[in-house]
């Protein structure tokens, strides 16, 4: 303890010099630490998102525009599509399900999405309150959105044209809340799920209720997507052609547009991993230089150290003490500016709501964070270390 304590002393008697090697290391830790949560989230919320919809049909446009709206949420759709050309694809012989989405409105931030009860069968949510939807303008929300919102089973709000906050409020149409869903993981926790009866009748008045107990089909309904499930594999070879070739609609597959929202990724993550690499290694020299000029002018006292008794290996402990002491100090503080900045990035960015990047977690890879600090400070120490441990009595006084 007392030699613990001695370099804890050591390491702060040239302040400015260890702020700085502090910093630099911490930096590089910080940068790894982010990059490492964020291709964790990423990958989590891509696993998560994606599981079981192998395709989504929307109107033409940008394939990488209709998956982040369409399963992630975070992008405006590219337009509306016919309700009776979806339903035709539910009986294609290569389809096993077709779930529509429409999407147009939201509350306070969070969207509204017109759907049936197999969106939530999908996600595998339960209920945590209440009961799903049995008719138009009745609400279920997600586990976050609502605990963000402060609502509960039994209360209405009126929700807003567009997909932000801020838009044009529907004012004549109420939505109930009749359920609240427990906490599944999923993005289905910002949510805010109804059936799509309730956005068509927001948007195209009274006469769509009128029309749907009527048991009417109006060719001029339209919804925003659909999230398709295989049949069987090949499926994979001939459907998104089918889509994209036969019908007025686009087919995006979701592993092939995520894949290469990836590899566009990609260039910015090599850039940020060479910069952490440059900040490791200048952090590293910067610790070497400092305990090697450490031995150098503490002479003094690594003399009477010795002359009190302390063996060689005392005078090297020392040295990888202080050191073990840098990098603890730069991990614990990497690790709490990483977490920070991914925390930014997903509130900026808004990612947060849909549940990419936010939050404090920590993976089980995160640990390679303390492990990097120890081996970058410790490494550094060997050699002043080792000049510590080689020096003899006399040549420390006849430095003096």
């Amino acid at each position: 303890m007392k030699t613990l304590t001695l370099a804890w002393s050591y390491l702060w008697s040239r302040p400015l010099a260890a702020a700085l090697n502090l910093l630099l290391l911490s930096l590089g830790l910080a940068s790894i630490t982010f990059l490492l949560l964020v291709s964790h989230q990423l990958g989590k919320a891509f696993e998560r998102d994606l599981q079981g919809i192998d395709l989504v049909v929307g109107a033409k446009g940008s394939p990488m525009q209709l998956i982040l709206s369409g399963v992630f949420h975070i992008d405006v759709p590219p337009g509306n599509v016919p309700l009776k050309a979806v339903l035709e694809l539910e009986n294609h012989p290569l389809v096993a399900q077709v779930i529509p989405l429409s999407l147009g409105d939201s509350f306070e931030g969070f969207r509204i999405v017109g759907s049936t009860h197999d969106y939530i069968t999908h996600y595998r949510a339960q209920l945590a309150q209440g009961q799903l939807w049995t008719r138009p303008m009745q609400v279920v929300l997600g586990s976050i959105a609502a605990r963000k919102l402060d609502k509960t089973v039994g209360q209405t709000f009126v929700g807003s044209h567009g997909l932000g906050a801020g838009g044009h409020a529907h004012g004549e149409n109420f939505y109930t809340v009749v359920g609240i869903l427990a906490p599944s993981g999923s993005v289905l926790d910002r949510l805010i799920l109804t059936d799509s009866a309730s956005v068509w009748q927001v948007h195209e008045g009274h006469s769509a209720a009128a029309d749907d107990e009527a048991g009417h089909v109006i060719e001029r309904r339209e919804v925003t997507l659909a999230l398709l499930r295989y049949k069987t594999p090949l499926a994979a070879m001939s459907l998104p052609r089918y889509v994209n070739g036969n019908t007025a609609m686009q087919a995006a597959a979701p592993a092939l547009e995520i894949t290469r929202l990836l590899s566009m990724l990609g260039l910015g993550t090599d850039v940020l991993r060479a910069f952490t690499a440059v900040l490791l290694l200048t952090a590293g020299l910067s610790v070497f230089i400092a305990l090697w000029s450490a031995v150098r002018e503490r002479r003094g006292d690594l003399a009477l150290l010795r002359m009190l008794g302390a063996p060689p290996r005392k005078l090297a402990a020392l040295l990888l003490l202080e050191a073990l002491w840098l990098g603890l100090l730069a991990a614990a503080l990497g690790l709490l500016a990483g977490q920070g900045m991914a925390s930014a990035l997903g509130w900026l960015l808004r990612l947060d709501n849909s549940l990419l990047v936010g939050g404090m977690v920590w993976p089980s890879e995160l640990w390679l964070v303390p492990a990097i600090a120890l081996a970058v400070s410790m490494l550094a120490a060997l050699l002043p270390a080792w000049g510590a441990y080689r020096v003899s009595v006399l040549e420390l006084l006849q430095g003096q």
